[in-house]
């Protein structure tokens, strides 16, 4: 089951796919179970088969590697679908090296959809690295903490950090008397005891805390835990950690992991909404100014083809903004130019932003909010510089 970096390659590797005219079947499935805990996704797969097999001629190289692909993609279904995956990707085109990609996720796939095409469809599987992005989630209280590494809607690596539980005070010989005299400065030195022990925890927890992000990459975190510990955690972070801070929660330390997982995405995707609108307004704000911006699907292909574009904006209705195929001029989809003339060069518009964004390292970011993309069809794209 891949990791969202692991992912973030494979669609790389995806995108670099060689066109051919031979039929490259992408299939992506919802595999959650139904409420009597069956898979749903059968029905829909065989009618969808049986249609597209029926636009190529009997006995045909086309056909022929179309027949193997379904075989191949129904023989995996049967045999290495986990009863725990929620949704499937599966890539497959035997006439062109029996070529074959299968992926599965804990994070659902909403939509069953099948495409036949010249190269693998990508813009799902785009969306769904997005949607489900890595981050860091800290759940401490004053004598342990767990640090969680989420993606893709699961647990991509848990730490634990536990210090002894500070003594109590009859435990170090110091009893409940005023602060005064004697006894209260004993009262005094037991505070700052319990502080230091306080601090050293939240330490340690920071320190582990650094590692991880540094390691795996992280770019956000969010911390949880009780209003003793969470001030104390936030005053030891760095510079570097107190960046990436998106929001603190308080919550029992004991609280299941599932439970974290889903309040932390929740806010992920709050923290995801705030930010979309203000990326989108900078990027068309620097559009209007004559900068390193480009808005509208036509400017926004050249640009790709280009190798101009840092950051792709894409608004998630796109697919439904550009729902048929389209046949490109081969300067804003250079890759229909690599197939022979007699071949179907026409693509979907989503799926070859997409696909273009991937093969030139550019970032895809999907937009939730229809509205903050509506003027400019959808499409606005922050560019690496002008020609």
């Amino acid at each position: 089951m891949p990791t969202p970096s692991m992912l973030d390659d494979k669609l790389k590797e995806l995108a670099g796919f060689k066109p051919t005219t031979m039929p490259v079947l992408s299939v992506y499935l919802n595999t959650q179970p139904d409420q009597h805990g069956r898979d749903r996704f059968e029905p829909f797969l065989r009618k969808e088969i049986k249609a597209r097999a029926s636009t190529y001629a009997p006995r045909s190289p086309e056909r022929n590697s179309f027949d193997k692909d379904v075989e191949k993609i129904t023989s995996w279904l049967s045999t290495e679908l986990r009863p725990s995956s929620n949704g499937v990707a599966i890539f497959a085109c035997s006439g062109a090296g029996n070529f074959f990609e299968a992926l599965q996720f804990d994070a659902p796939i909403q939509k069953n959809q099948l495409y036949v095409y010249h190269q693998p469809h990508l813009y799902t599987l785009a969306r769904l690295n997005d949607e489900y992005p890595r981050y860091a989630a800290v759940i401490a209280d004053t004598n342990s903490a767990r640090i969680f590494v989420f993606g893709l809607a699961r647990t991509l690596a848990a730490q634990t950090v536990t210090s002894p539980k500070v003594r109590s005070r009859s435990q170090i010989g110091i009893d409940a008397a005023p602060f005064r005299g004697p006894a209260g400065w004993s009262m005094r030195r037991y505070q700052l005891h319990v502080e230091n022990y306080h601090l050293r925890h939240s330490k340690e927890v920071v320190e582990q805390l650094d590692r991880i992000v540094r390691e795996e990459g992280i770019e956000h975190i969010i911390l949880a835990g009780d209003e003793v510990i969470l001030p104390i955690l936030r005053e030891q972070l760095s510079p570097f950690l107190a960046a990436k801070v998106i929001d603190e929660k308080n919550l029992d330390m004991h609280i299941p992991e599932h439970e974290l997982l889903k309040a932390t995405l929740a806010t992920m995707r709050e923290y995801d909404a705030q930010t979309d609108a203000e990326s989108v307004g900078a990027m068309i704000g620097e559009y209007r100014a004559g900068g390193l911006a480009a808005v509208g699907v036509h400017d926004v292909l050249a640009a790709l083809a280009n190798g101009q574009v840092d950051t792709l904006f894409l608004s998630t209705t796109l697919d439904q903004l550009y729902p048929l195929a389209e046949d490109l001029h081969e300067a804003l989809a250079p890759a229909a130019g690599e197939l022979p003339p007699e071949a179907d060069a026409s693509v979907k518009i989503p799926d070859a932003l997409v696909t273009r964004a991937k093969q030139t390292n550019a970032h895809v970011k999907f937009i939730e909010d229809p509205a903050l993309l509506a003027n400019v069809g959808g499409v606005g794209a922050l560019l690496r510089y002008r020609l």
